[in-house]
């Protein structure tokens, strides 16, 4: 199911586009003024999502990047202190916001292949009453991990966390762009896996499809304060709802079905590791990435690679200089996954 110029993009699940419902929907989006909360297509989309995360309330924003940083900057005050992985999107992929905008500073802690953090060493990142130190504050942790392999991390962790931090009154966050891959990967409702979060950010536009926005769900208190920092940040939109719309049909129709997209996932991870000259990077695929990584000894690099498969109209993303992300989607199809491993066979022979 190439899009309609006939690419094939494997770079990630970013790039999928709206369905044919979901533009049916945004069409016929009923409208207000979201800042005044008078869009009720907003509304809907908020109380959907709220509901199915198990949370009080939600808030719609621009994007994950801005989700998670409105989520810091409510959970945290200037010269507060937020402990997360060294993997995790917030620290490597958000151009340092926490930091640039709200005078939050990261402590990081390594993380591990599995995607989690040492509990011993979340601990001792905690800090003591010293007039010398900062104040932690906040948890983030991110599920799936993307950076580890696109791996789910359970709800057994979450509540051993939850039961960490809880007693010294520091609250978690979760970074759960793809937490409805984590939910189908690991067969539980995804907010089974969020239930001991104070907040949780999920996107909408990377495998359920939806063209812009993510979800931040918190308590109702917390959305309040949220809300506030939305508008500061320049993220209050006003008819809103012609976005939401799409964002309800992924709600409704596209949670079931990543399922599809991690079998799919599978099939490539399993092909590439009998190709010569190609290794699986950080394991087989657990939800909807394959890391691949070429041998140091083979003549073929990552740029030829990309420049192989774009000239057969296939686009591939690199992760680094001999290694890269596949990431399947909605447009994604069985067919698709045979092309590439025939290309990728081909160029590395």
């Amino acid at each position: 199911m190439a899009f309609e110029n006939g690419i094939i993009d494997f770079r990630s699940d970013t790039v999928t586009h709206p369905t044919a419902r979901m533009r049916k929907a945004m069409a016929s989006a009923k409208v207000g003024d979201d800042v005044y909360g008078e869009d009720p297509t907003i509304n809907q989309l908020e109380s959907l999502s709220a509901q199915i995360l198990g949370k009080e309330a939600a808030l719609f924003t621009a994007s994950g990047t801005m989700g998670n940083l409105i989520a810091v900057l409510t959970h945290c005050a200037r010269g507060d202190e937020a402990v997360m992985g060294t993997q995790g999107h917030t620290f490597l992929h958000e151009v340092g916001g926490m930091a640039a905008l709200g005078g939050v500073f990261p402590h990081m802690i390594p993380s591990k292949a599995n995607g989690t953090m040492d509990l011993n060493k979340v601990k001792n990142a905690i800090r003591e009453e010293d007039i010398h130190h900062p104040e932690t504050r906040l948890v983030i942790v991110e599920n799936t991990q993307n950076a580890c392999g696109g791996i789910p991390i359970p709800a057994k962790y979450m509540q051993e966390l939850s039961d960490l931090l809880d007693p010294m009154d520091i609250r978690l966050h979760v970074d759960g762009a793809r937490i409805f891959n984590a939910g189908v990967a690991l067969n539980k409702p995804a907010k089974k896996l969020v239930e001991n979060a104070d907040s949780i950010m999920f996107c909408l536009s990377k495998g359920l499809c939806a063209p812009v926005g993510s979800m931040l769900c918190g308590s109702h208190n917390f959305i309040r304060r949220a809300r506030k920092i939305r508008k500061q940040l320049g993220g209050g939109m006003r008819q809103a709802g012609i976005i939401a719309a799409a964002g309800i049909v992924a709600l409704e129709s596209m949670i079931d079905r990543l399922a599809e997209d991690h079998h799919r996932a599978k099939m490539l991870s399993e092909a590439i590791s009998e190709i010569n000259g190609l290794s699986l990077e950080k394991g087989e695929a657990q939800t909807n990435m394959v890391y691949v990584a070429i041998a140091n000894d083979h003549a073929v690099d990552a740029d030829e690679l990309v420049q192989t498969c774009s000239d057969r109209g296939i686009l591939i993303g690199k992760s680094g200089s001999r290694s890269f992300r596949f990431v399947t989607h909605y447009w994604i199809t069985d067919e698709d996954i045979e092309k590439l491993i025939s290309v990728l066979k081909a160029a590395m022979s």
